[in-house]
């Protein structure tokens, strides 16, 4: 199956806010096919999740790799509710090639999304899959995980750098 070159830093449309897409564009065979791809995009490049704008298609529309279900799409997807509580974890990103940060997100969030179908979902995630739909919704909103990191580090060296 084909696979979507990536966009990385510094692509000036990483930085722009990805448009809403009608429930009409989502349920078209194209857009099928664009979902197919872009989940055989995240496989391939080893990624947990990925969101449109990291394969040049600035709509609201991520995929996660979550542990029952497997690879799910999730167009239009916002959090809707956030915990207190915050945890500190490794991130990383396919549009940041070679680094690695330390970022803060919610240990727990509630998130509201349509299915590839168009079906209505809410779900609660916490911990790990808490922190890659922060990390991607963040994608759909122009923001990279560099932005929120305390240091960012060259993955080859362990070095700190600064991007």
């Amino acid at each position: 199956m084909p696979t979507f070159p990536l966009v990385t830093i510094p692509t000036p449309t990483l930085r722009e806010r990805s448009r809403e897409l009608e429930i009409t564009e989502i349920t078209t065979p194209d857009f099928q096919q664009f979902l197919d791809t872009l989940i055989e995009t995240m496989f391939v490049e080893d990624g947990i999740g990925i969101a449109a704008p990291q394969v040049g298609k600035n709509i609201r529309a991520i995929i996660v790799n979550l542990k029952k279900e497997g690879a799910t799409a999730f167009i239009n997807p916002e959090i809707t509710k956030a915990s207190e509580t915050m945890i500190v974890g490794e991130e990383g990103c396919l549009s940041v090639p070679g680094k690695y940060g330390n970022v803060q997100r919610h240990k727990r969030v509630t998130l509201r999304a349509l299915t590839r179908h168009g079906r209505k979902v809410e779900m609660e995630v916490s911990g790990l899959f808490a922190t890659v739909f922060q990390h991607e919704i963040d994608h759909l909103d122009g923001i990279l995980y560099i932005d929120r990191a305390f240091e960012v580090f060259d993955r080859a060296t362990g070095k700190q750098v600064t991007l």
